[in-house]
């Protein structure tokens, strides 16, 4: 009897000690809460990267007043916020410094064309995000961007089109992308033409055209092949004109010496028109002027992993 008495007594400790261990725990992590809350304020503000905007103007987009709480901030509506107003801003962070220290580190975005519309310009980053909206003087010495109409365009916002045009914008996005992992898109000059229904066609380096299956599915591995292509033309001829297609599959890339222009680009961009005085040529399906026959051109086998042969 003494001893059910003993076992029952002991049951009743150990469930009180579990209950007193819940409870202390409880307090000890309320304690921490109310002393993050209490103790961890934006008392300084870092704002670290190169970027167009001053620290003072990255700051006041930010939203943060001093002595906000550090763990009540919104990171993700912050980040939103800044990048509606300053529109030039690509790549940002915020992180914690504690006791008091929030940082703040940006990346600016670079254009890389210019679009028209309604008399308007714009200019877009790699990722089609409208950075700028103004005259014709935005698009001087920046690639056009062809064959696009966009929805509402407004600055801080990607560039949306119709549904008819939705697969060439998708197919543009993984174009860029691909060539700006590659450090690629800082050579994209003259236009980015999306008016053929079978290719993206692009001005390179001033002299070059580069014409890229519109539909080819996997725009990483043409993006190397054009790498692959251009060392390879470099290395035998140094600077490379002419037209350049890559295939659809294969390894194959086939250099012609005359370079297909589109037909009409603004002259505000200082860029020449298509053909020459006295030249004859065809137009093809999209209205430019299509290359006259060309001489016999070259083949080249980009060098490329073994498993990134189409």
């Amino acid at each position: 009897m003494a001893a059910r008495r003993k076992r029952r007594a002991r049951r009743r400790r150990g469930r009180f000690g579990f209950l007193y261990k819940l409870f202390s725990l409880f307090l000890i992590l309320a304690a921490i809460v109310t002393g993050c809350i209490v103790f961890f304020r934006a008392n300084h503000i870092v704002v670290s990267g190169e970027s167009r905007y001053s620290e003072e103007e990255i700051i006041a987009a930010t939203g943060i007043e001093e002595g906000q709480n550090l763990f009540q901030l919104d990171k993700f509506s912050i980040i939103r916020q800044m990048r509606s107003q300053l529109p030039y801003l690509d790549d940002i962070s915020i992180t914690r410094k504690l006791p008091d220290t929030l940082v703040i580190t940006v990346t600016d975005s670079q254009p890389v064309a210019a679009l028209e519309y309604n008399g308007e310009w714009w200019l877009l980053d790699s990722g089609c995000s409208l950075l700028e909206r103004g005259d014709a003087s935005l698009a001087q010495g920046r690639a056009v961007l062809l064959g696009l109409t966009p929805l509402s365009p407004s600055v801080g916002t990607r560039l949306a089109v119709d549904a008819a045009e939705e697969d060439k914008l998708t197919a543009l996005l993984a174009l860029l992308a691909a060539m700006e992992e590659r450090g690629m898109t800082s050579h994209i000059t003259d236009f980015i033409d999306l008016t053929s229904e079978g290719e993206i066609r692009l001005g390179y380096d001033g002299t070059l055209t580069v014409a890229i299956p519109l539909y080819s599915g996997d725009f990483a591995l043409q993006a190397l092949r054009l790498e692959g292509a251009l060392a390879e033309l470099q290395e035998q001829n140094g600077t490379v004109a002419g037209t350049l297609t890559l295939p659809s599959e294969g390894t194959r890339a086939w250099l012609t010496a005359q370079r297909w222009m589109p037909e009409g680009l603004p002259e505000s961009t200082g860029t020449a028109q298509s053909g020459t005085e006295g030249e004859s040529g065809t137009e093809d399906a999209s209205g430019a002027q299509a290359t006259p026959t060309p001489e016999p051109s070259p083949q080249v086998t980009p060098t490329q992993p073994q498993q990134a042969q189409g």
